[in-house]
């Protein structure tokens, strides 16, 4: 197989590109710090802010209502919650489907870049390999940029909650701001991205070849085809 590592340096650089990205997209799951509440009512909630993420709801509080050692309220948000808006329901199911499409994502370009890099394999699978792993990436950043962009629209327009008394939380906000956990997904998804349409474009340059590798046992038979065999020049003649 002909040398070909020069030609993917800018898949090299997409691949870490996409593993950022796919690292900030869990973490940006993970997050509570989506939607940023702020309340005038400081008795409950004595920063003055709640924090509303894709799986909780939390803000500090020095009122009686924590316990042990604990300095942060939080509740649990739960898809099949009657109150859980929809934003949020699509928030918990396509953020866990970016993270299993990235992760086949990058181990379909692991696979394509490392048969370049060592020499590996023919043509056609390591540019269906990149192919792949670049659709795949272009639909992680898809699935994460929904719910993220979702949400923002929820916060733009100052969209409510009407969350259970459990929750301690006031049923509407003062104001609502977006939190870090919206900008580092727009982030994430932007890196997811561009890396995938990087992986597409990739080509084999044109005019390369593949070497056809010879077996040992055509070597060794046509080593023996041609012993023995003496050159006429030197042929010695007798007297």
């Amino acid at each position: 197989m002909p040398y070909l590592v020069h030609t993917a340096h800018a898949q090299f650089v997409a691949l870490w590109l996409s593993t950022v990205g796919w690292i900030l997209i869990i973490v940006t799951m993970g997050m509570v710090e989506w939607r940023v509440w702020e309340v005038s009512d400081l008795s409950v909630i004595s920063s003055g802010l709640a924090w509303v993420g894709v799986w909780r709801v939390c803000f500090y509080s020095h009122a009686p209502i924590l316990s042990g050692n604990e300095v942060m309220f939080c509740q649990k948000l739960g898809p099949f919650e009657s109150f859980t808006p929809p934003e949020i329901i699509a928030a918990q199911v396509l953020m866990l489907v970016a993270v299993i499409l990235g992760l086949m994502g990058n181990v379909s370009v692991v696979y394509g870049i490392r048969n370049i890099y060592f020499g590996l394999g023919k043509f056609k699978p390591i540019r269906l390999a990149l192919c792949a792993g670049g659709a795949l990436h272009v639909l992680t950043g898809v699935s994460s940029l929904i719910p993220v962009f979702w949400n923002l629209s929820s916060v733009v327009n100052n969209q409510t909650i009407i969350f259970p008394p459990t929750f301690l939380m006031p049923p509407a906000p003062e104001n609502q701001h977006i939190g870090p956990g919206i900008a580092i997904g727009i982030l994430a998804s932007f890196l997811v991205v561009c890396s995938g349409l990087i992986f597409l474009s990739y080509r084999i340059p044109v005019g390369s070849t593949c070497v056809q590798k010879v077996k040992p046992e055509d070597e060794h038979r046509r080593h023996m085809s041609n012993k023995g065999t003496d050159n006429p020049t030197f042929t010695r003649r007798d007297e």
